[in-house]
């Protein structure tokens, strides 16, 4: 994704603190409580880097030994000796019948995030639109939905709090990551941010026009460990379970 389709940290809004960590095309931005930056950032910085390369390591070694992982489109099982990472992206990727790649950025962002709570009470983690974010009071996000005229003017209220969770976010019209579908935002809400990526894809994949929200958000329905989602395209939009819209200014 360019720096150009990353104007949406602009909308960030937060009490939290902020700071990027990037690793070739691993691009996070990270936000931690105030408390835990108050005797500088370096240190949780050098951490989150640190958990980053970590698990790049153990995800580009594990595709170097399977050359089929990372192509396939369709579930796949990873070799028995697999590393954690590979694991997750594959169960969440079957839960919803995607390939495993389809969950990536939100397991990388989920594994980050996890280390960094082990010197923070909260934290959140967006890699390319995927978050894991584990905060102790509610939050709204902002959403991206490309060219929609809905871009940037809804947010999104996340109400559980105290719980690691994810949202993630798949489009057909924005970025690099693969679709099927045409959605400008397929967003999912879930217990983890591997699966809230993979039924991110999913719901995104079965998005060709307004017409196919209502079936698509019913499909979502049946997967377990979401807990909700919503769908823009164009003008149009639909949500289920436990998406709370809101409105938000305009992005300048």
């Amino acid at each position: 994704m360019s720096e150009t389709e990353r104007t949406y940290r602009r909308w960030l809004d937060t009490d939290l603190r902020s700071f990027e960590v990037r690793i070739d095309e691993s691009d996070l931005l990270i936000s931690l409580s105030p408390e835990a930056l108050a005797k500088g950032d370096v240190s949780h910085r050098d951490l989150a880097k640190r958990a980053l390369a970590s698990v790049r390591a153990d995800l580009e070694s594990y595709l170097r030994r399977d050359p089929g992982f990372a192509p396939a489109l369709q579930p796949y099982d990873p070799l028995p000796d697999a590393p954690p990472i590979v694991c997750e992206m594959a169960a969440a990727a079957r839960a919803c019948g995607v390939g495993p790649m389809a969950a990536v950025a939100g397991a990388v962002a989920q594994h980050v995030g996890e280390a960094l709570l082990a010197e923070t009470p909260q934290v959140i983690v967006e890699n390319g639109g995927d978050i894991f974010l584990y905060t102790s009071r509610p939050r709204t996000a902002a959403i991206f939905a490309g060219s929609s005229p809905l871009s940037g003017r809804l947010g999104l209220c996340i109400s559980r709090t105290g719980q690691g969770i994810g949202l993630c976010t798949s489009s057909g019209t924005v970025g690099p990551s693969l679709s099927f579908g045409r959605a400008d935002a397929a967003i999912v809400l879930a217990g983890s941010a591997a699966l809230a990526d993979a039924a991110a894809t999913a719901l995104g994949n079965r998005i060709q026009t307004e017409a196919d929200i209502a079936p698509a958000l019913e499909y979502l329905q049946t997967t377990p460990g979401v807990l909700g989602g919503a769908v823009i395209i164009g003008e149009h939009l639909g949500a289920w379970g436990e998406v709370e819209l809101v409105r938000a200014a305009a992005a300048s």
